[in-house]
């Protein structure tokens, strides 16, 4: 989850270099933060705080060509300027950087506490520096660094640099690592997008590869046997302008702005990966749709897409539950997983598995290259461009567009598809215009200091009121949650007192009347009933207009929720890019 950073090259203002790639990565995770380089004299000095970098320099760090940093999601130990990354050795002539969790890490801690090893954190980060340390005193920096990796249990990658060296060494299995390639210059970071302002050129690690990097010369190596290894660079699509903010306040905003666009594109696509998906699903046996929190509710909305237009049964799990199903798997079988970063642990944990069944991996992931990418035996990407603020909003609405066409695409009716994306697209525009906004705005006004909120819908419109209520939880804290609207009769509205907000979809096709059952159903027990539907209704003490767009509806459905969520988090004064306690990757288990 964490962010990490490497540069070596001819500036000689790599700290700065380094906090500018943090700022970047952020996202990854945003408790505490920290910068060392190698200094004056040879000494290396670091700089570490806790919080968001802000507006934070590294001024106090004296001018060097070569520097690593971190920006910490917490796992092992609290969020303190000790505990922040990166890590010095006893001698303070080695710094480190790691993300993941090495899970023997007491065990490891231990004995080198019997070889005069002294800690200074609460982390199980420390343990590897102290292990580089131990061996570097046989061993070079790069042997070092291998031997120390291979002692680690866990999915884990760490970038280390020693004092009066011009040379990174970094090193990863199942946690993300990309070599950017620069004139005189190279950098690692845990995203690629974070090297875009330097190079477009990359390579990511594969799990078990080590990397030696100075700044002409970068040189692969099997982790494991420590043997050389040759590699392709790849050239990035895009560059840094499509991770800036722009005109927009907030990544978020811009995101739920480039949407209309995205599901267009996705529409337009002359390679038609949709057909070729579509083909996939056709000839296995059973198919799995396996995602976590937003992917999941994706994979959700996958499974009334399917059934609804293609006549098809397909399977959804969440990936952290998906392991309790493989019993079901057969060597014909298809898990198609879904992520937005490709990094998620569960995710990779349960295709791992799937693969022990002879089952067939397929993939619709948002980051070329990631984890799950190299992963699987089929790959078919979002097309959603980078997404910075960590709640997901155009990747979720570029799933399901892919989702919707290829399931149009197994019914034989892939051109019915396209359409029906394009009026998805429409109806976004209108939403987001300057009628639509004022309305949702204003909505925020009026509900942004309630205690809870419950979003109800049917059909297609039961996982749209799991995401919106997931999307208001994350961005505002107010408590939410979406339920199936015929289950509320069977305990949730025992919750509903008089003015609780009561968000009802109720779109024009065959759920609409059972919804505006159940709203009245919340009204009689003095609920607020916000209607988002293409028609206004009597029972709605607030509408929100949605145009119709079949079974594509969804999508702006979806929109408005993040939208409100957005409104909401800045009238509670809450970060929609950075919401607490959370970040963008989850690997972790």
């Amino acid at each position: 989850m964490c962010g990490i950073f490497g540069y070596t090259g001819s500036k000689t203002n790599a700290a700065e270099v380094v906090l500018d790639g943090l700022k970047k990565l952020e996202y990854r995770g945003y408790d505490s933060w920290g910068v060392s380089v190698s200094g004056a004299k040879g000494k290396i000095s670091v700089c570490k705080n806790v919080g968001k970098i802000g507006n934070a320099t590294v001024k106090t760090l004296s001018a060097s060509t070569i520097g690593i940093g971190h920006t910490r999601w917490a796992t092992h130990g609290g969020v303190t300027k000790k505990n922040s990354h990166p890590h010095l050795s006893c001698d303070k002539n080695i710094s480190l950087i790691h993300n993941g969790i090495i899970e023997n890490y007491d065990t490891l801690r231990e004995k080198l506490v019997t070889q005069c090893h002294t800690f200074i954190s609460e982390t199980d980060s420390e343990v590897a520096v102290h292990l580089v340390e131990q061996l570097r005193k046989k061993y070079d920096l790069t042997e070092s660094v291998r031997k120390a990796f291979l002692k680690l249990k866990g999915l884990n990658a760490l970038v280390v640099m020693e004092s009066d060296s011009e040379s990174l060494v970094a090193v990863s299995n199942g946690s993300p690592v990309v070599v950017g390639f620069g004139e005189h210059e190279n950098m690692v970071a845990s995203d690629a997008d974070a090297l875009t302002s330097h190079t477009k050129t990359v390579y990511y690690l594969k799990d078990s590869e080590l990397v030696y990097v100075n700044k002409d010369t970068v040189t692969l190596f099997d982790a494991i046997t420590g043997k050389k290894k040759s590699f392709k660079k790849i050239v990035l699509e895009h560059g840094e302008k499509a991770s800036q903010k722009g005109e927009f306040k907030h990544f978020m905003l811009k995101e739920i702005y480039e949407q209309p666009q995205i599901i267009t594109s996705i529409a337009n696509d002359t390679t038609m990966p949709d057909r070729k998906l579509a083909q996939i699903i056709k000839e296995s046996f059973g198919t799995y749709l396996v995602g976590c929190g937003t992917a999941a509710y994706a994979c959700l909305a996958g499974s009334y897409l399917f059934s609804k237009v293609a006549k098809t049964h397909v399977n959804w799990a969440v990936g952290s539950e998906f392991g309790y199903h493989l019993d079901f798997l057969k060597n014909k079988s298809l898990v198609l997983a879904l992520s937005q970063s490709g990094e998620t642990m569960d995710i990779l944990e349960s295709v791992k598995k799937a693969k022990t069944k002879k089952a067939t991996l397929a993939c619709l992931v948002n980051v070329y290259g990631s984890s799950l990418f190299r992963e699987s035996h089929y790959n078919f990407m979002v097309g959603a461009g980078p997404e910075k603020a960590v709640a997901s909003t155009k990747a979720f609405i570029g799933m399901l567009s892919h989702l919707l066409l290829t399931s149009y695409a197994l019914k034989g009716s892939y051109e019915d598809g396209k359409k029906t994306l394009l009026k998805a697209s429409k109806s976004v525009k209108d939403l987001l215009g300057k009628d639509g906004i004022k309305s949702i705005k204003k909505l925020a006004r009026k509900i942004a200091q309630v205690e809870h909120i419950y979003v109800v819908g049917r059909g297609l419109s039961y996982p749209a009121s799991l995401e919106v209520a997931l999307k208001i939880k994350e961005m505002s804290y107010i408590h939410t949650e979406g339920f199936a609207a015929g289950e509320l009769k069977h305990g949730v509205i025992s919750l509903i007192t008089k003015g609780t907000p009561c968000i009802v979809f109720a779109p024009h096709d065959e759920t609409y009347g059972a919804n505006i059952s159940g709203a009245m159903e919340l009204k009689a027990r003095g609920g607020y009933i916000i209607g988002v539907s293409n028609k206004d209704h009597e029972v709605f003490d607030y509408h929100i207009s949605v145009k119709d767009a079949l079974e594509g509806t969804i999508i702006p459905n979806v929109v408005f929720g993040q939208l409100l969520a957005y409104y909401l988090a800045i009238e509670r004064d809450c970060d929609p890019d950075m919401p607490r306690n959370l970040a963008k990757s989850v690997t972790v288990k």
